[in-house]
C-alpha cells in the first residue's frame, strides 16, 4: 500500500495527474521534480526509466545558460577577429550591445580568457637611461635664478619638435635671453644633432656681443655635451649650466615658451580648419541657390 502511495505521488508531481507511462520528452523533468521527495531509483523505476540513460542525459544536458554562452561566445570571436583582433573587452561589449545582445563586462572578459583571446596591446615605451651622466661633472650654476640686471647675462637653450606642413616633424632650436625673455636666436632642422645646436649658437654671437660673466644654461642632452658644443662655449668664455636630470624647472621659462608656441600653433590650425570647413559650406549652400534660382528662371521663361 505504501509503495502504490509513493507511486501515486511521484506521478502526480511529475505531470500534476497519474500515468502509467512518461514520454521521453518529459521524464527528465519529471526526475528533477521528485529528487526533494523521492530517491533516483525510485522515481526512475515508476517511470520505467534505466538509471544509465538518467546520468548519461545528465552529463550531456546542455542547460540554457550553456546555450546562451556559447552563442555569445561565437559573437565574441567573430567581432574579435573583425576588428583584427585588436578590440578588448570593453569595446567588444559595446558591439555586442549594438546588435542587441546582453552581457557583462566581466562575462566578456570570461570568456575571452576560456577562449584565449586578447587584444593586441602596444607595450608603454619606457625611456631608459643608456648613459651614466656623473652630476658633479655638469653642475647647475643657474639655480633656477632667472633674475638678471642687463642683457647677456644669462641665456636658455633647448630643443623642442613641431610640425611644419612642408616636411612634417622637425626640431627647433632656440636661445632665449632672460633680461628681455626675447628668442635672439632659432634653427629649425629635420635631425637633433650637435650642429643644430652649435649653428644656433653662432646666429646668436652675430647679433649679440657676449661677456665673460655669460652663462648659457642647457640641458644633459647629446647635444650640448659634445665637444664641438663645448669648444664653441670656451672660444667665448661662456660659462655652462646644466639642467638636474628629469627636472625640467631648471630651464622653465624657454619650456614655458615652446608649450605657448605649440598652442598658439595648435589654436591657429583649429581656427583655419573651422573657417575652410564653412567656406565649404557656404560654397555648397551658394552653390544650391543658384542652381535654384537658374531652375525658377527657366520656368519664368
Amino acid at each position: 500500500m505504501k509503495q502504490l502511495e509513493i507511486e501515486n505521488d511521484i506521478l502526480k508531481k511529475s505531470l500534476n495527474h497519474i500515468r502509467q507511462k512518461v514520454n521521453p520528452d518529459d521524464w527528465q523533468t519529471a526526475v528533477d521534480i521528485n529528487l526533494k521527495h523521492h530517491s533516483i531509483k525510485e522515481t526512475c523505476k515508476v517511470l520505467s526509466v534505466p538509471r544509465s540513460t538518467y546520468y548519461e542525459h545528465q552529463q550531456n544536458h546542455v542547460s540554457p545558460q550553456a546555450k546562451r554562452r556559447k552563442t555569445l561566445s561565437q559573437s565574441i570571436k567573430r567581432i574579435y577577429f573583425n576588428s583584427r583582433r585588436i578590440y578588448g573587452a570593453p569595446k567588444i561589449l559595446k558591439a555586442l550591445q549594438k546588435e542587441g545582445k546582453t552581457a557583462s563586462i566581466k562575462l566578456v572578459q570570461r570568456l575571452m580568457r576560456q577562449m584565449g583571446l586578447k587584444s593586441i596591446t602596444r607595450k608603454k615605451w619606457h625611456y631608459q637611461q643608456t648613459n651614466d651622466i656623473d652630476a658633479t661633472d655638469y653642475s647647475n650654476i643657474l639655480a633656477q635664478d632667472f633674475r638678471t640686471t642687463s642683457p647677456n647675462q644669462k641665456w636658455c637653450a633647448d630643443i623642442t619638435y613641431i610640425h611644419t606642413k612642408a616636411n612634417g616633424w622637425c626640431y627647433l632650436s632656440s636661445i632665449q635671453d632672460l633680461y628681455s625673455r626675447k628668442i635672439i636666436a632659432h634653427k629649425i632642422s629635420r635631425h637633433m644633432t650637435a650642429d643644430l645646436v652649435i649653428s644656433t649658437f653662432q646666429q646668436a654671437f652675430e647679433t649679440r656681443k657676449t661677456t665673460n660673466n655669460l652663462i648659457v644654461h642647457t640641458d644633459l642632452g647629446s647635444q650640448y655635451r659634445s665637444a664641438g658644443f663645448e669648444q664653441i662655449l670656451a672660444q667665448h668664455h661662456i660659462r655652462h649650466s646644466y639642467s638636474k636630470r628629469g627636472c625640467p624647472y631648471d630651464n622653465s621659462c624657454l619650456e614655458s615658451f615652446h608649450a605657448s608656441l605649440k598652442k598658439k600653433k595648435r589654436f591657429t590650425n583649429t581656427i583655419i580648419r573651422i573657417f575652410k570647413k564653412q567656406m565649404l559650406q557656404y560654397s555648397a549652400t551658394l552653390r544650391a541657390f543658384i542652381t535654384v534660382l537658374e531652375f525658377t528662371v527657366a520656368l519664368i521663361i
